[in-house]
């Protein structure tokens, strides 16, 4: 049994390129976020910290 390509019509290969393209720009959005994450989360635990030996 031979696997056969099919092809997909323009507008669905339009669809699934825009769809592969909005996903790329959603993963740089969140790679670029990162950083600023991780620095909250250091921050937020250093005051946890500070409060626990305060207390």
């Amino acid at each position: 049994m031979a696997w056969t390509v099919q092809r997909l019509d323009p507008d669905r290969s339009r669809r699934r390129l825009q769809l592969l393209a909005e996903l790329a720009g959603a993963k740089a959005v969140r790679e670029r976020e990162l950083p600023r994450q991780v620095r909250g989360d250091r921050l937020r635990e250093l005051i946890a910290t500070r409060r626990r030996l305060a207390n």
